[in-house]
């Protein structure tokens, strides 16, 4: 799969789509909910994506990025390292995807739930020994 940055992920749909009961505790907004959210436009919030700030999926046709990846108002700040560290690892977008929402049984749960709890450090180190 071809990076994100490389062309408009809008025009051009790179990932598959997704049954949303692959990740059945994840709430899903689409990117109007995510302009209304963050308080930007359309093109800022696709930008976001674009520069791995977010990952999106498409889910029934509609692109979506789940609720956790949003931080008080805000892309959650340690999500944009961890994507690039997972990429540099070797892994699209879809896998970054699944290996953040899914259980990690290194970490004891999901490495967005220990990026919540401040853990980034040791998710991190446990991205790129996935590599």
């Amino acid at each position: 799969m071809a990076p994100i940055g490389a062309g408009s992920v809008f025009s051009v749909a790179p990932w598959h789509d997704y049954p949303v009961t692959d990740f059945p505790d994840t709430t899903w907004l689409t990117i109007p909910d995510l302009t209304e959210m963050l308080g930007l436009k359309v093109s800022q919030v696709r930008r976001l994506i674009e520069d791995r700030a977010l990952l999106a999926r498409r889910i029934d046709g509609v692109w979506k990025v789940p609720s956790a990846f949003i931080v008080d108002g805000e892309p959650m700040s340690e999500l944009r390292g961890t994507i690039i560290v997972l990429g540099d690892s070797g892994f699209t977008d879809d896998e970054a995807m699944d290996w953040l929402l899914g259980v990690d049984d290194s970490l004891g749960t999901s490495p967005i739930a220990a990026l919540h709890a401040g853990r980034k450090a040791e998710v991190r180190r446990v991205a790129q020994a996935l590599g």
